[in-house]
């Protein structure tokens, strides 16, 4: 299991390092290029994401190949509606005539909770304290998680049947969320070609993918995410559009401060990748839908209207003003 890393790495080595991710990933998951960036920003701000999809659009791959290229370790829980708290946490059990613990999959750098609204609430909260602690406490004895660590949650939209929608406590606890879309024509064209090249995505060494970045690189990366500048004028417009969905006649729930800091830590991290010191108002407007669109509840009449919370999320982004 990874751990802390020894030795310091220049910011810009470790830049450099994220951006050879994207190349390596796109060896296996052919487009899915925001869903790689979203992953890429939470690792640098040390939250998690919730990926939205259809089955059968590369979810799992490109968590595989993601833990591939940095060069960590992974695990995967498939969520099934008798799947109990501890078969994630891990558990106490009877070894040698003693009680031991027997870590769960949550011990792990990338966790991929896959299909996590196939379960009860219940069971999805038994990540609650993993996501927002960064540990777990099971007999009245709390264990660090390793560092880093990352739930990437997928889901089936709600409407398909067998689902339970998350909790707003859970979802809140998601840095970002991101749709992965059905591909257009060319790209669905160009994983067809793939497979009948004989790929396979069970062999991802076959494919060529290396390990390219390192948790020393992540820590490095995140310590200079921390660094990046928030001027007052930026800081006012990201507070400006948390209040602004709060006002929205159509929402129930707005950002929360909460949201607003979140927005804030993705605004530093995509700041930094893209090679700036400083945040900007493009860099707000860039991450706001997907960090701060499932922080937002209808009203019940706006959601027999068929309104749709992003159109509503774009709406109060317009009616603030952006400073200079």
């Amino acid at each position: 299991m990874s751990t802390e890393p020894s030795s310091t790495v220049p910011a810009d080595q470790a830049r450099e390092a994220l951006h050879a991710v994207r190349a390596e990933v796109a060896k296996v998951v052919v487009g899915q290029d925001a869903a790689v960036s979203a992953l890429l920003v939470a690792l640098l701000a040390r939250g998690h994401v919730l990926m939205e999809g259809v089955p059968g659009v590369a979810k799992t791959l490109l968590v595989r190949s993601l833990a591939s290229a940095l060069g960590v370790e992974t695990r995967r829980v498939q969520f099934t509606p008798d799947l109990m708290p501890g078969d994630i946490t891990g558990s106490m059990v009877v070894e040698s005539g003693r009680f031991d613990f027997r870590p769960g999959p949550v011990f792990t750098n990338l966790l991929l909770a896959d299909e996590i609204n196939r379960t009860p609430p219940k069971t999805q909260s038994a990540l609650l304290e993993a996501m927002e602690e960064g540990q777990v406490s099971v007999d009245g004895v709390s264990r660090p998680l390793p560092d880093p660590f990352l739930v990437a949650a997928t889901q089936n939209p709600v409407e398909y049947e067998g689902t339970y929608p998350l909790p707003e406590a859970q979802l809140d606890r998601f840095l970002l969320k991101v749709q992965l879309p059905l591909p257009p024509r060319e790209e669905e064209f160009a994983i067809v070609r793939r497979h009948a090249d004989g790929f396979d995505p069970h062999d991802l060494a076959a494919t060529g993918i290396r390990s390219v970045a390192s948790i020393a690189d992540l820590a490095s990366a995140s310590a200079a995410v921390r660094e990046v500048r928030v001027s007052d004028e930026v800081a006012a417009y990201v507070v400006d559009i948390a209040r602004a969905t709060r006002s929205a006649p159509s929402l129930s729930l707005g950002v929360s401060p909460r949201g607003a800091t979140a927005l804030l830590r993705t605004s530093r991290a995509w700041a930094w990748l893209s090679g700036r010191d400083y945040v900007s108002p493009d860099d707000v407007k860039a991450l706001a839908h997907a960090t701060l669109v499932h922080r937002l509840g209808l009203r019940p009449e706006a959601q027999l209207e068929g309104v749709d919370v992003a159109q509503v999320l774009a709406s109060a982004l317009a009616s603030v003003p952006v400073p200079r």
